[in-house]
């Protein structure tokens, strides 16, 4: 399969530059190992602990493995020996070299625990996703999204391309190949997590439980969070819930959208909204059966607002920055799907679908002005073929233009 360019590149590179390790962390099936097997260029010894034998050597002798694989190393699945790490450190404290060590890891929530611990400040940690929008139409050097006046519009994307996009997700194996049976592919990405990460992070006793769990959490995606709901459904304790739910987040899976705080904190609801990364998997787990029939679903509206967030935050995660986002929402329930928060300055973004956009559809941008701050370009993704201003501050933007 031809590779496919990652915005990631640039920055990881840097980063290479910079530190003695660099680690690639994010979800399974993401392309973490291609992404660093096309940069490595075959100039670097490669190992992946996957397999049992070079993974109990690792284990039980880290010193004899890191001679055995000497620097430059890519170490893939380094979850797998967390007790390479100290011995890393010791290596490249010896040493003092940038770009020794590459890693890939896919289980944060442990993970980071034993990096923070054994590499602070010699680890550069870098997150990868499924491919962009970008990423998919050969646009990889796409800068973060931000609403301004000089967007342009990108590729168009007709409601059936668009969906199936959504449809099938961003897992690389599956958009770079629109032939691949998609229900096969998630059934398999499922069972792999289950089977691996989710009994390795809580020792899950009972599987069928946590995927009627992860059922239930994609049914609520683009929803404010209700924990309480949430375990009913699920028939779980409200601890075991939020215990479940952390380990998604950490494993890339979902997203936790926090509200903006700010000064009003009386006034603004403080519960953040769930979103699924993926839209495929997400799809996948509520059993939608094709694109058709998800456009035309109850889910509809919720999963495309999931990955028009899910297309921001790549933007901002593959040029290795924070993504400085939120949400608005008061209790007289007035909302605001999306706020970026740049230089001290708001930008606020909604998301419709929609291709006949009207200025009614950002009214609650107005209420911003109780932020006491300055209020930059606003936004209404939606389904319009060009860019159409709504008031002087506001546009409406073809959905395309994610694509850069």
């Amino acid at each position: 399969m031809k590779y496919i360019h990652r915005t990631l590149e640039k920055f990881f590179l840097n980063a290479h530059r910079q530190f003695p390790v660099t680690m690639v962390v994010g979800p399974r099936q993401v392309g973490k190992t291609t992404f660093l097997r096309h940069l490595s260029k075959d100039n670097r010894t490669y190992v992946t602990l996957d397999d049992p034998i070079v993974r109990a050597l690792a284990r039980e002798d880290p010193e004899l493995f890191l001679q055995r694989y000497k620097p430059p190393v890519l170490i893939d699945e380094i979850q797998y020996a967390p007790e390479l790490l100290p011995h890393i450190k010791m290596k490249v404290d010896r040493e003092h070299k940038t770009g020794s060590f590459w890693l890939t890891g896919s289980q944060q929530f442990h993970l980071m625990k034993g990096v923070s611990e054994s590499l602070a400040g010699r680890v550069g940690i870098i997150n990868l996703q499924g491919l962009s929008l970008p990423e998919m139409f050969g646009n990889s050097g796409t800068p973060p999204f931000l609403p301004n006046s000089d967007m342009k519009t990108g590729a168009i994307l007709e409601l059936d391309s668009l969906y199936r996009i959504i449809w099938h997700g961003c897992f690389p194996a599956i958009a770079a190949n629109p032939d691949m049976e998609c229900g096969l592919f998630y059934s398999s990405f499922i069972q792999t997590y289950l089977q691996r990460d989710v009994r390795d992070l809580a020792k899950v006793g009972d599987e069928m439980r946590f995927l009627r769990f992860i059922r239930a959490a994609a049914a609520r995606t683009g929803q404010l969070l209700n924990m309480a709901d949430l375990a009913r459904d699920a028939d779980v304790a409200q601890n075991t819930a939020k215990n479940w739910l952390s380990i998604l987040q950490a494993s890339g899976i979902i997203y936790l959208l926090e509200p903006y705080y700010g000064n009003l904190t009386k006034r603004m609801v403080k519960t953040p909204k769930l979103y699924f990364l993926d839209t495929g998997l997400c799809s996948y787990l509520t059993e939608w059966t094709s694109p058709a029939n998800l456009e035309a679903g109850a889910m509809t509206g919720a999963v495309f607002e999931s990955w028009c967030i899910a297309e921001v935050i790549k933007s901002y995660w593959h040029n290795g920055q924070h993504a400085p986002i939120c949400f608005y929402r008061d209790k007289d329930k007035k909302e605001i799907d999306l706020l970026i928060v740049r230089d001290g300055t708001v930008y606020p973004v909604e998301f419709k679908k929609s291709a006949s956009p009207k200025k009614s559809d950002a009214g609650h941008f107005s209420v911003l002005k109780n932020l006491k701050m300055p209020i930059g370009h606003g936004a209404l993704i939606c389904l319009c073929r060009d860019i159409v201003p709504l008031t002087d501050k506001i546009d409406a933007v073809p959905v395309a233009t994610f694509s850069g």
